[in-house]
């Protein structure tokens, strides 16, 4: 099959590539039709690895996904062929200990697309259990399939630290999961989210989102912006999305007393922040690692209209174009969200 392939760091074929799927009992197969680009897609391409996971060998890239079922196992009744439908990525141990907990994003036996040593989809099709594909309704598109994955992403963070009706948040970085993570606080009840970034592009898509407060780091500071809106009480929730350890530094100063931070965003180095801050504080920490048990909840929040994802979807690209598609996101422009792939078929 034709698959999009890293072959090592800094080196992208579209080319044919020789990939056998056994379809299970409890299988599907799925012919890909949106392929959404991720920054650990881009960071995989620019690097070759993030942090333990490294690429040794050729590896398919992508793992935002939407597509149409092909055929299903014998012991599936949930999915027919020609379901439309969006799909989890990771697929973990049924019988580990994380999984047993219900906590199956963190099974370090998990087996994730695009991540050392699992191929991704951008490919024709794939195979994938089918409890872990979910059905789209028929006036949800392929292109909004393909943004649950990062939707869950900030959906598992609301959920992780039970924002309240009311609730004040703070989201740093205005990224793709930094506006995901916007989306997810308000729809679960936060009554404004202030979000900083360094770009101004990216600060007035969000401020279309609903009602956020953006804050241009470069020209405006944020511990003012946030004392200013919450009467200098601190705000509720902190979502921290950069992954910038500078920025991350000051997360303690913007919180309330009593109140919670989700750390979203990975470093690519250890940060230091001050633990006594946190103490006095009695502040709640969360750290965030993929999601788990959200993908319905999103694909429904989407659905119901509550959540718009379609105006983050800022460049497409054709499947013939790939390679294309990820030299833009590396450099992507500060207008840009969210780069996707469309399949052919």
């Amino acid at each position: 099959m034709e698959a999009l392939v890293l072959e090592r760091k800094d080196e992208l074929h579209l080319r044919d590539f020789a990939l056998e799927e056994t379809l299970g009992p409890r299988d599907v197969r799925i012919a890909l039709r949106t392929v959404g680009v991720c920054g650990s897609d881009v960071h995989y391409y620019t690097h070759g690895a993030i942090g333990p996971f490294v690429v040794r060998e050729p590896m398919i890239l992508g793992h935002e996904a939407a597509g149409q079922v092909v055929e299903v196992g014998s012991a599936v009744t949930e999915l027919s062929p020609g379901d439309r439908v969006c799909m989890e990525p990771g697929i973990p141990d049924p019988t580990s200990r994380a999984t047993r907990l219900g906590k199956y994003n963190l099974d370090p036996a998990v087996r994730f697309w695009a991540t050392p040593p699992v191929h991704g989809v951008l490919r024709p099709t794939v195979v994938h259990p089918v409890d872990f594909t979910f059905k789209l309704p028929d006036h949800v598109s392929y292109a909004e399939g393909a943004m649950v994955e990062p939707l869950a992403v900030g959906v598992h963070a609301a959920t992780k630290v039970q924002v309240q009706p009311g609730d004040l948040a703070v989201v740093i970085g205005a990224g793709p999961i930094g506006m995901m993570t916007i989306l997810a606080a308000l729809a679960a009840g936060c009554s404004r989210v202030i979000v900083s970034d360094i770009h101004e592009p990216k600060l007035h898509m969000a401020r279309k989102l609903g009602p956020v407060v953006p804050v241009n780091v470069r020209s405006e500071n944020l511990l003012a912006a946030v004392r200013r809106e919450s009467d200098g009480w601190g705000a509720d929730v902190i979502f921290e999305c950069s992954g910038y350890p500078p920025a991350m530094a000051e997360i303690f100063d913007l919180v309330c007393p009593g109140g919670k931070v989700a750390l979203v965003g990975i470093p690519l180095e250890p940060f230091a922040f001050d633990v006594s801050k946190a103490q006095v504080k009695e502040v709640r920490v969360e750290s965030i690692f993929r999601y788990a048990h959200v993908y319905p909840r999103a694909v429904a929040m989407i659905a119901s209209g509550r959540i718009d994802v379609k105006p983050l979807i800022t460049d497409r690209f054709a499947f013939k174009d790939s390679v294309e598609a990820f030299d833009f996101a590396k450099a992507m422009p500060p207008a840009s969200v969210k780069v996707q792939i469309d399949m052919p078929g």
